[in-house]
């Protein structure tokens, strides 16, 4: 699993998992979603599915499904502020083309 993260992004999400109290780490996944096909999706992770693949970035661990690694290995995660808009950027070299917004992205 070939995944980087930001020293923002590592910040941001390990100050979510600490907000919330529990939890053994991030998930980085895919949805079908958006108008160009798939959107990226962090969730907080309890336990790992036998599939799950985890890997510890200074003290965050990252988990991502097999299935999903397909589409991330090799994605750049950082956390970005710019004016009143805030939020994880993925940089993914395996994406051909994003929407307009770049909420959704395709391969």
């Amino acid at each position: 699993m070939n995944i980087t993260l930001s020293d923002a992004a590592k910040s941001r999400m390990k100050t979510y998992l600490a907000a919330r109290g529990k939890g053994i780490g991030v998930r980085l996944g895919i949805q079908t979603a958006g108008c160009s096909g798939m959107a990226y999706v962090i969730e907080f992770v309890d336990s790992l599915n036998p599939d799950d693949i985890a890997k510890t970035h200074d003290d965050l661990t990252i988990v991502i499904s097999q299935k999903a690694l397909i589409y991330l290995n090799g994605v750049a995660v950082d956390y970005r502020k710019e004016g009143l808009n805030e939020g994880f950027k993925f940089i993914n070299p395996n994406a051909n083309g994003e929407c307009g917004c770049g909420e959704s992205f395709t391969i």
